[in-house]
């Protein structure tokens, strides 16, 4: 019942100024009655534990305690939001995601069975998570080394390419000289991969660092020119007229008319540059940097330490959601203005 309740508010069904008194009422009732996901959850996660720590290794895995001490802590913690009244404010922001809590607790189960307990899927190409876990506890200082390199080598790339990008579309997008000379450079070197320009970048650069900067702005680039260029081109032409008529020159037309029309467009081609500089990232490091989550992941199969290699990757899962998830924030602070007005 609770669930339906917060799930009704969470769509923003239309309610009348009178609805505020069953409007708390639904609120107290969220915080009372039980979370029926959550318990499911809590008793997944302890039978993942139970699992865990009863059932023997195939092979001694030191983190087998660590890791059944981390589940019963996920548990204690789900089982403490799902029944405590004071953390009903906790439980409206846990309980969307209490399937997801269940399937994470059946998956890890899943793993653990088929790996440290019986051995079905084969070492070295799939460890257990007690493996992995490991490799978080002894090898922490090389991941987090490897991962602030990473943003180093990531963020200023990303901010170069995109400044140039947005500059680049702007101009495009407004001047029909720019236009004339630079449409067909977007069009056809565009759809090219930024990581076809290695040799090239590798050989103009005086280091594999300025290299890989240039491939990651590259790759940022070209998406923010598509789509500024484009959204500047959209703008319908009474915005212009009307500010015209109000005596608006051209700078004007340009920075307050024009650009903030085109922001949807922009926000939307740093989303898709942000995704491909992150292969691009990924593989400049693989390639030319000795330094890096993606010189780790070589590391890693040079070696043959797949644990450290999904280590590796849940990083970089981590990571670059959380990047993009910045760059959501930013775009509704910066589009928070069009809120009613268009669909972004």
């Amino acid at each position: 019942m609770s669930e339906i309740i917060e799930s009704a508010g969470a769509e923003g069904v239309p309610r009348a100024p009178g609805d505020a008194a069953p409007r708390v009422a639904a609120r107290r009732t969220a915080t009372i009655e039980p979370w029926a996901s959550g318990r499911v959850a809590v008793a997944l996660w302890v039978l993942a534990a139970v699992v865990t720590l009863v059932w023997r290794d195939q092979t001694f895995w030191s983190r087998t305690r660590l890791l059944a001490a981390i589940e019963i802590t996920v548990a204690i913690a789900v089982a403490l939001v799902a029944a405590l009244p004071a953390l009903g404010e906790l439980r409206a922001r846990v309980s969307p995601n209490g399937h997801w809590l269940c399937a994470t607790a059946l998956g890890l189960t899943a793993w653990e069975v088929l790996t440290a307990k019986t051995g079905i899927l084969p070492l070295p190409f799939f460890p257990p998570a007690q493996s992995v876990l490991e490799v978080y506890t002894d090898d922490a200082s090389r991941l987090v080394e490897s991962t602030v390199y990473s943003m180093l080598l990531l963020v200023p790339g990303y901010l170069l390419g995109g400044a140039a990008g947005f500059l680049a579309g702007v101009s495009i997008g407004w001047s029909k000289s720019a236009h004339y000379w630079g449409h067909p450079i977007l069009r056809f070197v565009g759809p090219l991969p930024a990581t076809a320009w290695l040799p090239i970048a590798f050989f103009f650069f005086p280091s594999a660092r300025s290299a890989s900067t240039f491939l990651i702005a590259l790759s940022t680039a070209f998406p923010v020119a598509v789509l500024t260029s484009s959204g500047i081109a959209s703008v319908s032409k009474s915005y212009y007229d009307i500010a015209r008529t109000l005596g608006a020159d051209t700078r004007f037309l340009i920075t307050k008319v024009a650009i903030p029309a085109a922001l949807p467009n922009v926000f939307v081609g740093l989303f898709m540059g942000l995704g491909t500089s992150f292969a691009v990232l990924i593989v400049a490091e693989m390639i030319g940097v000795k330094a890096g989550l993606g010189w780790y992941l070589q590391w890693a199969q040079g070696w043959a330490a797949y644990a450290n290699l999904y280590a590796a990757l849940v990083v970089m899962a981590l990571v670059f959601s959380g990047v993009i998830s910045l760059l959501f924030v930013v775009r509704d602070r910066v589009l928070a203005w069009q809120k009613g007005i268009v669909r972004w």
